[in-house]
């Protein structure tokens, strides 16, 4: 695939929203993962201690004589069988990671009567006999234990810390609990393996999270970004200037050859064949604009001729002023005169436009016309109307082709090419820059031609005596930068006269 120039989108590219859509689905995704895997390690943390914890306080019972509880709690220490009874519960709370406390109490209405309360490098035991109060924690529970039943294990958090705690009833031989063996499992061990957990679990995400995001933006720019802004490139890139630069443009369309395999791949298949069918079209219709083109301007030139050859006097006239004018433009071009009105349509509509400046004449009598001596003054009044005959007849025109931006321009010819920049010409006495532009141009151009053309009443002025003539006139009569820039052009004047002469002697 062709590499594509980069350009910025208007708002958010797509790869931005792939990498905030990817990132939202995984967030959620590693969020409620985390939730969820956080409270099935704490569920199965918890039911792994559950059943230490209890097993522990089962031990302990194990340990304790039902029949003596009565007397432990009345002569503690100096009761027989107490201290070694103390000795094997601290070696049941020593040999379980994580027990913290062992005890047993036997509970009664006003509380927790001590049997055994062992040691710790934090705490010191209780003596027995002591009373503590009931925790809040059991309050619910409180009825079990008077009545000796069983209850599951309790979570505390006081300041001793986070504990879990179980209760195992102690019987006699007659089924009478005479008292509890208790444990107390820390659980802060838990909150910091809990902590790492999520640590390491949000790690492994960030690890996942990075991987999956390359892996899709590699995708996503192979498959997807690079083809589609690829074909937008083309799109914006695509010259249709010529049928060269379509031809090219159309070939690095089909060159990129996106194969992706999937729906990018049938967008760029259907956008080949559009691109190609739109190519074809616009030759298509290039072809037959060139075609109506050659048809208008051969009717132009067919229209001009048959005024033309109603004038004995004017020879190629139509085509000599055609020409000049062009010479003219392309000098003020040059020049950088009028630039801003001199674009490649304007100049173009000109040329093509300028053998219908004096289609007016079709109205004027051919005595008038072809009168061999200087007219009279009202033969000159019907003369000077075919500049607005001319314009009436391109404006009719102009009603049925209101597009041809050509025809403007030849109303402007017909109509005001015999005006002067001193605003003493005709039809309207318009002066300077309110005349148009393409009339100041023919201007120059006609009145040139008619001094160096040979005419039945008078014989064709010298060359310089022509421009001597234009010179004297310029600020008057013409455009001053026009005329500047028709004497730049002296040279390529001169030719196109010797050689319309050349033809002229011929014929």
């Amino acid at each position: 695939m062709l590499n594509f120039r980069k350009s910025a989108c208007r708002k958010v590219s797509l790869r931005t929203k792939i990498v905030l859509l990817i990132s939202l689905a995984l967030f959620i995704f590693g969020v409620s993962s985390a939730v969820v895997s956080y409270k099935l390690f704490m569920d199965a943390s918890l039911e792994q201690n559950k059943q230490i914890v209890t097993g522990v306080a089962k031990l302990a019972a194990t340990v304790i004589n039902p029949q003596m509880v009565d007397q432990y709690l009345e002569k503690g220490e100096s009761a027989e069988g107490y201290l070694a009874t103390r000795t094997r519960l601290s070696n049941i709370r020593d040999s379980t990671v994580n027990i913290k406390f062992v005890y047993v109490y036997k509970i009664q209405k006003d509380g927790c009567h001590v049997v055994f309360d062992l040691d710790t490098d934090d705490v010191a035991g209780e003596k027995p006999g002591t009373i503590r109060p009931f925790d809040a924690s059991f309050s619910e529970h409180i009825p079990t234990l008077l009545a000796g039943g069983t209850i599951d294990p309790i979570i505390t958090d006081d300041t001793y810390g986070w504990l879990l705690t179980a209760y195992v009833p102690v019987y006699n031989e007659d089924g009478v609990c005479q008292c509890y063996a208790a444990a107390d499992i820390s659980m802060d061990w838990l909150r910091v393996q809990a902590r790492d957990y999520l640590f390491k679990l949000a790690g492994f995400f960030l690890a996942v999270y990075l991987i999956i995001l390359v892996v899709v933006l590699w995708l996503s720019n192979t498959n997807v970004i690079l083809p589609i802004n690829t074909m937008a490139d083309a799109t914006s890139t695509f010259a249709f200037n010529n049928k060269d630069s379509m031809e090219k443009s159309l070939d690095w369309i089909r060159n990129i050859n996106i194969k992706t395999g999937d729906e990018i791949e049938n967008l760029y298949t259907s956008f080949v064949k559009m691109a190609g069918d739109s190519v074809k079209y616009i030759k298509d219709i290039r072809e037959k604009n060139e075609a109506i083109s050659m048809m208008q301007n051969a009717f132009i030139i067919t229209l001009a001729d048959m005024v033309e050859n109603r004038d004995k006097n004017t020879g190629q006239h139509i085509r000599k002023t055609a020409a000049y004018a062009r010479i003219i433009m392309v000098e003020m071009r040059r020049q950088s005169i009028y630039a801003d009105r001199l674009t490649d349509q304007f100049m173009e509509d000109v040329v093509n436009s300028a053998p219908l400046h004096d289609i007016g004449k079709i109205n004027v009598p051919d005595a008038i016309l072809n009168k061999p001596g200087k007219l009279t003054d009202e033969e000159f009044d019907i003369m000077k109307s075919h500049t607005t005959t001319g314009g009436e007849i391109i404006t009719n025109i102009i009603e049925h082709v209101p597009d041809s931006a050509y025809l403007q321009e030849a109303r402007n010819l017909a109509t005001y090419h015999h005006e002067k920049w001193n605003g003493r010409g005709y039809p309207k006495g318009l002066a300077g820059e309110d005349i148009p532009l393409s009339a100041r141009i023919m201007a120059v151009a006609d009145v040139f031609d008619a001094l160096v053309s040979n005419r039945s009443y008078k014989k064709g002025f010298p060359y310089e005596k022509a421009f001597a003539i234009i010179r004297e006139e310029s600020g008057t009569h013409f455009d001053p930068q026009i005329v500047e820039a028709f004497f730049a052009a002296r040279e390529s004047v001169v030719q196109v006269a010797d050689a319309f002469s050349k033809h002229e002697a011929q014929w």
